[in-house]
């Protein structure tokens, strides 16, 4: 099948937050429709923790991308106007460099001596991107929960090179229900002996810890009112059950988590997964307004913005998308807040199309 993703080389040394820089860094993008005489027409978006730059199915890879009903011609984010880029997060495993790539010093993988990574970091490559690509300016960013915040960390360190912002289901800084949660998902894979402190081969891959961390996230991407109106109480047929665990798999909401858990691990790098897990714990923008996020927020500098929440999101709650266009309006960015009664909980921008479609589309139309 033909391979959609394109590579850009960062700029080498590539200088990290936290000290440290990267040598021989690329990230994975890839792109749909056509970039305007003036250049004025792009928009990137910033990706949660684990998709790819796959976001939708374009000429070269037909098969469907993990934001398809939203992306393409005549869709809420319409190619046949707009030039997208979506980019690999820098720290990831699906093309971009991170500490599963080869450390270009020692021809070894990276593991833990990759430098220490933040969500400034992924938002500062992905604006070398956008200048690779010729372009000075984006018409709008998109960044959808971990992506959120790495677009606020763009914004805040690029000023000037967005035009409109579209914050979607994320957070100015993390709080500590999600840093409880993402703090048990790091120690499942820590604690499982394959991990062994990151050395870990296809043979001995953290399986298990992978699996539990992945069904923690699933559990905090949904809300409550979903898991009872699609699983309810509903056990599975006794022949489907295993027969020699008397603790073993009994209702089908437990059979749907093993599932997702399944098709999760070994498709992505456990490493990656923790380097990116704290970053997002990490990220604090009240960092750039002497300790008020409200503060740092008003520093931002985009003419108009969307941002759009869901009541039932319990990972990035209603209250932080509320705060996040207060502190744009602030700043004097024309704002639209638009919070959705969505059932899906944090997951409802993948799988709420219609809801989220219509509320990006019409902001997009009025650009």
């Amino acid at each position: 099948m033909p391979d959609a993703t394109k590579y850009f080389d960062l700029p080498s040394p590539f200088a990290m937050k936290r000290g440290g820089a990267l040598t021989g860094a690329r990230l994975a993008y890839e792109t749909w429709g056509t970039l305007d005489a003036g250049r004025d027409n792009a928009i990137l978006i910033l990706t949660g923790l684990s998709p790819s730059a796959h976001a939708a199915a374009n000429a070269q890879d037909p098969t469907p991308g993990w934001w398809e009903e939203m992306l393409g011609p005549g869709k809420p984010i319409d190619t046949r106007r707009w030039f997208v880029v979506c980019v690999n997060s820098l720290g990831s495993c699906k093309g971009s460099t991170g500490p599963a790539s080869i450390d270009p010093a020692t021809g070894k993988v990276y593991k833990l001596t990759f430098p220490e990574l933040t969500l400034e970091d992924v938002g500062n490559a992905a604006f070398a991107l956008l200048h690779g690509l010729g372009i000075d300016r984006l018409a709008c960013l998109i960044g959808n929960s971990m992506g959120g915040m790495s677009a606020l960390g763009w914004l805040l360190h690029h000023p000037g090179s967005v035009r409109a912002h579209i914050s979607i289901s994320t957070a100015p800084q993390a709080q500590p229900f999600a840093i409880a949660i993402r703090s048990l998902q790091r120690e499942a894979i820590r604690l499982d002996p394959n991990w062994n402190n990151g050395n870990y081969d296809d043979a001995h891959y953290p399986e298990t810890g992978m699996s539990i961390a992945r069904k923690l996230g699933v559990i905090t991407y949904r809300s409550a009112m979903e898991w009872v109106g699609r699983f309810a109480r509903i056990r599975l047929d006794a022949e489907t059950r295993p027969g020699d665990d008397p603790f073993g798999v009994e209702f089908q909401v437990e059979s749907y988590l093993a599932g997702h858990a399944r098709r999760f691990v070994r498709s992505f790098d456990p490493n990656c997964y923790l380097y990116l897990s704290r970053a997002s714990d990490w990220f604090d923008i009240a960092e750039y307004g002497d300790g008020d996020a409200d503060a740092a927020l008003a520093r931002i500098e985009v003419e108009r913005a969307l941002v759009i929440g869901v009541s039932t999101d319990i990972l990035f709650p209603l209250s932080q998308q509320q705060q996040i266009a207060a502190g744009l309006t602030a700043a004097g960015a024309k704002v639209d807040f638009v919070p959705l009664d969505s059932p899906q909980g944090h997951d409802a921008f993948l799988v709420d199309i219609p809801r989220f479609g219509a509320a990006i589309a019409a902001f997009l139309a009025a650009l």
